[in-house]
C-alpha cells in the first residue's frame, strides 16, 4: 500500500475521533490508529456500498463496518433521496424490519429515529420479522421505501441493510446509485439527523402477520391433497432466525397438523449457538433437523435462514435415507409442481411465465418450454426477478421464480424471495406427491427422466480484504483476455459477457447483445451443454463459479449411476479449471 493510501485511511479514521461519535467508538478507533494498522485499513479503506443485497459487512467501527453510523449515513442518504423523488407527496412512508442478529434491533431503531427526524412516517415491526414480510408491508401500507436489517445467511460477525423501493423490491438502478450518491454527499456524521419524534413511528406486528399469511394460503393449488395428508410429518427449523413464528403459523393455516419443531433452534439468537453458520445451503446447519426427522420418521425437513428468505430442504431417497436437495433441485421441483397443477386445473392460458437467474439450472427452462410457459433469465439477485414481475404486471401472469441459492417466490404480492411462502408450498407439494403414492424424491426423478438430468455444483473462492478484492478483479480480467476454449474435451461454442452485454457464437462467429443490465459475469457454454459461469459475489469477499452439466436418465433405476458420472465430470472440471 502506498503512503498516499495509508494517509487517506488515517485521515478517514481520525474523523471518527470527533465528539459526533460516542466515546466507545472513539476509543476503539484510537486503539486501531495507535496499534493495529492492518485492522484499521480493513475498517476504513472503503465505504460500504449497495451490492446485490444492499450493504453488508462485519460489525465494528469504521466506514467499512456495520455500525450505527454507517447505518445512519445510509439512512440519511436514503431520506434525502426519498424527499427528492416524492416531493409532491404530503407524507412519505417507510417500513422497517430486522432479523435476530446481534445489533439488528439497535440498527432498526436507529434508522427509524432518523427517518422520523426527517419527517418521514415509519412502520416499524414490533420485533424480528422475515425479510419477505417487509416487502409485503411496503406494498400493503403504501410505503415509498423500506429497509430490513439483516445479513441473511452470513456468519454471526456480519450484519447488513437492504433498501427497498415502493414496489416492495430491492432498489435497482438508478435508485441504488443515486442513494449512494446522496450518502456520499454526507461528509460529517453531524449531517445525520438522529432521534426524531416517536409520533412518526407506528408499531406493526400481528395484524400484518395475519394478512400476509392469509395471502400465502391463497396460493394453494392442491388443498384437497392437504386435507387428505394433513398429518404429514414436517420437521422445521428457523435456525435461530425470523421464521420461528410465521412458518409454523402458515403451515397450520394451510391445514397441516403435524409440525415437528427443533427446540434448540427455535430460540432467536444472533450468536447462532447450535451451528457454525446459519446457512441452510450447508449440511451442518440442518444436522439437528435431520436428527429429529430420523427420530420421528418425518416426510420432509425444512430449514430457513435468519431472515427467512431462503429455505433448505431434505427428503428421503429410494433407500429411505435422508438427502439434502440442492437449491437447483428444490427450485425445479417447485416450478414443476406449480406448472403441473396450473395445467391440471386449467390455469395455463398462454400468458403465464416463470423466471430464473442466469446461473440457475437450465432444467427450469426445459420445464417451462415443454409446458407452454414462457421463461425469462435475469441477473443474479432476486431484485431482478422482482423487476420482471413489475414490468409484466397486468399483461402476463407470473407463476413463480427462483435462484440456485435457495430462494423462491410465487405470486405477486411479495417482491423478494420468500421462505415462509416456499415452506408452505413445498409442504403442499409433499402432500400432493404422497397423495399419489410418491415422495418428493420420486418427483425429482420423474423430472429428470422427462426433461433431462441436469446436475450443478458451485465453488466459491474466498478472497478477503482489499488485496482479495484486487485479486478477484485481476482474475476476471484474465478470463476475459484469455477465455476458456475447451472444457473436458468439449469445445466452448458460446461466450456470454454480461459486463459488455455481448454474446458470441464461436462456431459461426455470430455476435449479439444481451438484453440485461451490465454485470461482471462471464459464461462459457460447450458443445455438450456444459455451462460454467463466473462472477464476483456482490455481498461477500468471494469469486463464485457455477458449474452445470447435462446427461440423460432413461429410467429411474439408473439414477445413481448417471449421477455418479455427472459428479465425476464436475470434479474433473474443477480440477481442469484449478478451482481446488
Amino acid at each position: 500500500m502506498s503512503s498516499i493510501e495509508t494517509d487517506l485511511i488515517k485521515s478517514k479514521a481520525q474523523a471518527w475521533l470527533s465528539p459526533d461519535f460516542d466515546q466507545d467508538t472513539r476509543e476503539k478507533v484510537r486503539d486501531l490508529l495507535d496499534y493495529h494498522m492492518d485492522e484499521l485499513t480493513e475498517c476504513f479503506y472503503k465505504d460500504l456500498e449497495f451490492g446485490t443485497g444492499g450493504i453488508r459487512g462485519i460489525m465494528g467501527v469504521g466506514t467499512n463496518r456495520m455500525n450505527i453510523y454507517t447505518v445512519g449515513m445510509a439512512t440519511q442518504g436514503l431520506c434525502n433521496y426519498l424527499r427528492q423523488c416524492f416531493s409532491s407527496l404530503p407524507l412519505i412512508k417507510v417500513a422497517i424490519a430486522h432479523d435476530s442478529r446481534n445489533n439488528s434491533r439497535l440498527f432498526a431503531q436507529s434508522a427509524a429515529g432518523i427517518f422520523s427526524a426527517n419527517g418521514i412516517e415509519v412502520y416499524l415491526f414490533e420485533s424480528l420479522r422475515p425479510t419477505p414480510e417487509l416487502s409485503f408491508a411496503i406494498r400493503h401500507y403504501g410505503c415509498q421505501s423500506g429497509i430490513v436489517v439483516t445479513a441473511s445467511h452470513n456468519p454471526k460477525e456480519y450484519n447488513g441493510y437492504k433498501a427497498y423501493w415502493e414496489d416492495g423490491a430491492q432498489v435497482i438502478a438508478p435508485h441504488d446509485k443515486n442513494i449512494i450518491a446522496e450518502v456520499g454527499k454526507i461528509t460529517s456524521i453531524s449531517q445525520v439527523k438522529f432521534n426524531g419524534p416517536e409520533k412518526n413511528i407506528k408499531t406493526i406486528g400481528e395484524e400484518t402477520d395475519r394478512i400476509y399469511t392469509d395471502e400465502i394460503v391463497k396460493l394453494s393449488v392442491s388443498p384437497e391433497a392437504v386435507r387428505r395428508q394433513k398429518d404429514l410429518k414436517i420437521v422445521y427449523t428457523p435456525i435461530h432466525g425470523t421464521g420461528v413464528k410465521l412458518v409454523p403459523m402458515v403451515l397450520k393455516k394451510m391445514g397441516f397438523t403435524n409440525i415437528i419443531e427443533v427446540p434448540e433452534q427455535m430460540i432467536s439468537d444472533g450468536n447462532f449457538p447450535t451451528v457454525k453458520s446459519p446457512n441452510p445451503e450447508e449440511p451442518a446447519a440442518l444436522e439437528l433437523a435431520l436428527r429429529k426427522a430420523r427420530e420421528t420418521d418425518a416426510d420432509i425437513v425444512m430449514g430457513t435462514d435468519p431472515d427467512a428468505d431462503r429455505v433448505g430442504l431434505a427428503v428421503k431417497n429410494g433407500a429411505g435415507e435422508w438427502m439434502l436437495l440442492t437449491g437447483n433441485q428444490a427450485g425445479a421441483i417447485l416450478i414443476y409442481y406449480l406448472v403441473t397443477r396450473w395445467k391440471e386445473t386449467g390455469r395455463i392460458k398462454g400468458s403465464e411465465y416463470i423466471v430464473k437467474t442466469i446461473v440457475t439450472t437450465e432444467l427450469i427452462a426445459e420445464i417451462a418450454k415443454q409446458n407452454g410457459v414462457k421463461y425469462f433469465d435475469c441477473l443474479t439477485g432476486f431484485k431482478w426477478i422482482a423487476d420482471l414481475i413489475g414490468r409484466y404486471e397486468g399483461t402476463m401472469k407470473y407463476i413463480a421464480g427462483g435462484e440456485e441459492s435457495y430462494g423462491y417466490l410465487c405470486g405477486e404480492f411479495v417482491r423478494d424471495k420468500d421462505a415462509v411462502m416456499s415452506c408452505a408450498l413445498f409442504a403442499e407439494a409433499t402432500a400432493w406427491a404422497k397423495d399419489r403414492g410418491k415422495t418428493l424424491y420420486d418427483v425429482l426423478l420423474d423430472i429428470y427422466v422427462e426433461y433431462g438430468f441436469f446436475l450443478e455444483s458451485g465453488i466459491s473462492l474466498v478472497k478477503n480484504g482489499k488485496s482479495g478484492a484486487e485479486e478477484i478483479e485481476a482474475m476476471m480480467s484474465a478470463y476475459r483476455s484469455h477465455p476458456v476454449k475447451e472444457i473436458q474435451g468439449s469445445p466452448v461454442v458460446k461466450v456470454l459477457d454480461y459486463q459488455t452485454s455481448e454474446w458470441k457464437d464461436l462456431q459461426t462467429g455470430a455476435t449479439g447483445k444481451i438484453d440485461l443490465p451490465k454485470s461482471n459475469v462471464l459464461q462459457f457454454i460447450t458443445l455438450d451443454d456444459t455451462k460454467v459461469s463466473i462472477r464476483p459475489s456482490g455481498t461477500e469477499p468471494k469469486i463464485k463459479y457455477y458449474l452445470g452439466v447435462r446427461g440423460t436418465l432413461s429410467r429411474k433405476s439408473d439414477f445413481d449411476r448417471i449421477k455418479t458420472q455427472l459428479n465425476t465430470k464436475i470434479q474433473e472440471i474443477i480440477t481442469e479449471l484449478k478451482l481446488k
